[in-house]
């Protein structure tokens, strides 16, 4: 007769509860995963797929039962460290979302504004555009296998019950500085274009005043940004793909972080 002990139960638990709350802390804030367009049972469902595919990959367990003390600290830890590999995966599309906030700004689009089921509250158009096209490249690039194989990888980096590094946090900030940057820069062509249009309106009206700025001005800045908007989107995609490599790899470095020193 087969017989199961607790200590049994308890291994094969924390063998699957573990890798699965990481897997589930990313799949809430990561991008494409944590829409509202996907149901929460769908997540939950595509959640236990993959931790069920990932798991004979997945380095050894502590053997540490789930329901108890210590093993609900872990499996908050694994939300948290899954959470902030999402997090630092979803700054780049934030970068790209200023970008197209900036940019609609300067066209005079910044009362095109809907509501944004995803975010739940009102958007601009133009940023939605960049980051449906971001998502779209995200997809096409295989960004969101890629993003699950960092979190195979991510067992090994920073195995479970290791604890936490409480500096480590601070690296998070620091790439979102980063990639803001990046996101400000990608931005930089159309600002300069439409600076250079509207200081051409301004010596326009200065030097014949009996024109009606708002009647022209308005049209000339849009047709000049959406010229330089459809010269941009012909470079958007490398530029986009070297923001998604540089999000990719700020999560072992985040990882590395979060590793608490053993020296003394």
């Amino acid at each position: 007769m087969l017989s199961l002990t607790s200590a049994q139960l308890d291994a094969w638990l924390a063998a699957f509860m573990f890798p699965l709350t990481r897997l589930l802390g990313l799949l809430m804030a990561a991008p494409v995963f944590s829409t509202r367009g996907m149901p929460t049972r769908v997540r939950l469902a595509v959640g236990l797929g993959i931790a069920v595919a990932i798991l004979p990959a997945a380095p050894p367990m502590p053997d540490i039962a789930p329901g108890s003390g210590i093993g609900l600290l872990i499996m908050g830890e694994q939300i948290f460290i899954g959470a902030a590999i999402g997090f630092v995966i979803r700054l780049v599309f934030a970068a790209i979302d200023l970008a197209g906030s900036f940019i609609g700004m300067q066209m005079g689009l910044s009362f095109a504004l809907f509501f944004d089921p995803n975010s739940g509250g009102q958007s601009a158009v133009l940023a939605d555009f960049m980051s449906m096209v971001a998502t779209l490249l995200f997809l096409a690039l295989d960004g969101h296998l890629v993003m699950i194989e960092l979190l195979a990888r991510s067992f090994t980096w920073l195995p479970v019950g290791a604890g936490l590094a409480g500096h480590g946090w601070s690296l998070i900030p620091r790439a979102g500085a980063t990639i803001f940057s990046t996101g400000l820069l990608l931005s930089l062509p159309l600002l300069a274009v439409l600076l250079v249009t509207n200081t051409a309106l301004g010596v326009l009206t200065r030097a014949a005043p009996q024109l009606n700025l708002f009647a022209i001005g308005f049209p000339v800045t849009m047709i000049m940004g959406f010229s330089a908007l459809i010269l941009l989107m012909s470079n958007f995609g490398p530029v986009v793909q070297s923001l998604f490599e540089h999000g990719f790899e700020a999560v072992p470095a985040l990882l590395e972080a979060l590793t608490p020193t053993t020296g003394g």
